[in-house]
């Protein structure tokens, strides 16, 4: 009985230990009305925290481990992916410890910590409970791997790091990817976006300017357009109203997130050739993809 009650002590200060640890990084966002967020210093005058809970892009303040409040900038934000990124005069905290989320298993116990005041750092307990490959968001983002745990994120903790028990981060806390679920944001996901929104402010993807919906077609999956946006990349090669597009350069068409995948950042420029039914009959189609307008959500492809 003693040594069980000595190895529960063990693991409890160890936890503590953790949470003191990597709270040195985290602060408080003062960037929406009364209840502030949680962010992380993600790297030297970088914090990242949650985009749903940045309400103001102007008189942001952040508030740090050792009770001083300083000012922040906004440098950028992706609904996709829910991050948003401030920046803060460089040597103001210490910065992250990352993690590598490919390690952690379910099982394994992890904390999510919050800060809200100068009055210290805020932690709830739990332990993952699935991991797994890429996937995208309702919002439509991609995200790099599926790290999903028990933790409650309580109000304020939103933007605050997943902890494990030797005090590593391995990425940043969302309620709002796959409600009521705590999903974590892995630290792959964060560091694509954080390098785009330092460098444009936001998140590029490509875009042809049309609306589709899945279909089944004889050849098995298609999309069919269901209506498509004057003098977009879509109308400029002639695509119609009621085209089924069956195939993606020679690929067949799986999944709408195909479409999804193959309309990234990098797509910006290039050409994508489509195999479209029209009127019964197949047709080879070429589309110049563009960049998608600012603040336009999933559904505009």
């Amino acid at each position: 009985m003693t040594d069980s009650r000595s190895n529960i002590a063990a693991l409890s200060d160890q936890l503590a230990d953790a949470v003191e640890a990597a709270s040195a990084s985290v602060v408080a966002v003062h960037a929406r009305p009364r209840l502030p967020s949680t962010g992380v210093h993600w790297r030297d005058g970088v914090v990242v925290t949650t985009e749903g809970t940045v309400r103001q892009e102007e008189d942001i303040t952040v508030s740090l481990p050792d009770g001083k409040r300083i000012s922040a900038t906004f440098a950028g934000r992706d609904r996709g992916t829910d991050l948003a990124v401030l920046r803060i005069p460089t040597g103001s905290l210490g910065v992250a410890k990352l993690g590598d989320p490919a390690v952690l298993r379910p099982g394994n116990l992890v904390l999510a910590l919050g800060r809200l005041d100068e009055d210290g750092p805020r932690a709830a307990f739990g332990a993952v409970s699935a991991t797994g490959g890429k996937w995208r968001a309702w919002k439509g983002g991609e995200i790099d791997r599926w790290l999903q745990s028990d933790l409650t994120i309580y109000p304020g903790f939103g933007g605050g790091p997943l902890v494990d028990s030797t005090g590593q981060i391995h990425g940043i806390n969302s309620g709002a990817l796959s409600r009521p679920l705590a999903t974590t944001i892995p630290v792959g996901t964060v560091n694509r976006v954080v390098a785009q929104l330092l460098e444009r402010g936001y998140v590029a993807r490509g875009w042809i300017g049309a609306a589709m919906q899945p279909v089944r077609t004889d050849e098995g999956g298609g999309l069919l357009l269901v209506s498509i946006e004057k003098d977009t990349p879509a109308a400029k090669a002639g695509l119609l109203l009621g085209d089924v597009i069956v195939a993606l350069d020679g690929k067949s068409l799986e999944s709408f997130d195909q479409l999804l995948d193959v309309l990234s950042g990098e797509s910006v420029g290039k050409k994508l050739s489509l195999d479209v039914v029209r009127a019964g009959k197949q047709r080879k189609i070429e589309v110049a993809i563009g960049e998608r307008p600012r603040g336009r959500g999933r559904g505009g492809r």
